[in-house]
């Protein structure tokens, strides 16, 4: 825009409305767009964003302790932390050592809605929500995001182009993990409360590990962890249910079918004895507590209750 003063005069330039419309025009929006895009591109790390799928959604508590994790999708973010992980880090507790490592990753707004957004259903659209997990393989560390920023930076040239998102270390608590990426489902099978289905003489074929079986009278169903046909012993985890003894398990791929004979689902083999001793004190409160004696007010665990 050209300012010609002719005849020489003194002159004061009052009009701005021209001058205001050309400042954050799409123009120059779309330009600072691609500059951070590549920069993060650049920059940035290779990570995967894994969505939440709410199952059972406690409105009181804002919870869903039995969430699902079916997908994950790979995009660059930035990580905002350039010396290490923030947070309190390793933390000695009377529980045993804690860690909560903090992090912050940024995305391009514009990337976010072309490799997450358009292509998977958030639980709030437009944007990460809260909840959701991001995979960090360099580190193969899992996050949670705890909360996401909006405004920062505070609208450049009249607009938001990043999603920053402050996250921290996820704590696994049995949630269904089925990705399709291997090193994120893996967490499932060795955190996942796992107990072993002792099976009677008579049974077919062998199950195959991660997949789904079945009780015939239950309807309850689970995933194989591991299976050994010589003792007939079948490690499975994420049940929907209890089995029922006896009934016949079935396996959804391999046909395999063997009827229940015992198992508890107090002693879990994901964990050592030295941390789980769910199994010790069911063990020890049987010389304690007569459980021969009918209890009006619900019942007591024991590992002769099959029913637990």
């Amino acid at each position: 825009m050209a300012f010609k003063n002719t005849p020489a005069q003194d002159y004061v330039f009052s009009n701005h409305t021209n001058l205001l419309k050309a400042n954050a025009s799409s123009q120059e929006q779309k330009f600072i767009e691609n500059l951070v895009v590549e920069s993060i591109e650049i920059y940035g790390q290779d990570i995967f964003y894994v969505p939440r799928t709410l199952v059972n959604r406690d409105t009181v508590f804002g919870e869903d302790s039995d969430s699902q994790f079916d997908s994950a999708r790979a995009i660059r973010a930035y990580v905002n932390n350039a010396e290490g992980w923030e947070g309190q880090g390793e933390l000695l507790s009377k529980f045993g050592v804690r860690i909560e490592d903090k992090t912050t990753f940024i995305f391009s707004r514009e990337k976010f809605k072309e490799k997450v957004d358009d292509l998977e259903v958030l639980n709030v659209e437009g944007r990460p929500n809260e909840g959701d997990l991001i995979y960090f393989p360099t580190t193969k560390h899992l996050f949670e995001i705890q909360f996401v920023e909006a405004e920062k930076p505070f609208y450049q040239l009249g607009k938001g182009y990043v999603w920053e998102c402050q996250c921290e270390l996820f704590e696994y608590s049995d949630e269904d993990l089925d990705t399709g990426v291997a090193e994120i489902d893996a967490i499932e099978t060795a955190f996942a409360n796992a107990i072993t289905v002792n099976f009677a003489l008579g049974g077919t074929s062998d199950f195959t590990v991660g997949e789904i079986v079945a009780g015939g009278t239950s309807n309850v169903t689970a995933e194989v962890k591991a299976w050994d046909s010589s003792s007939r012993q079948l490690q499975v985890f994420n049940r929907s249910g209890t089995f029922s003894v006896p009934e016949t398990i079935t396996g959804q791929s391999s046909g395999a079918a063997w009827t229940t004979a015992s198992y508890n689902t107090i002693n879990n083999v994901n964990t050592a004895n030295s941390i789980d001793q769910n199994n010790d004190f069911e063990t020890l409160d049987n010389d304690i507590i007569d459980f021969s004696e009918a209890n009006p007010f619900g019942s007591i665990g024991s590992i002769t209750d099959t029913t637990i």
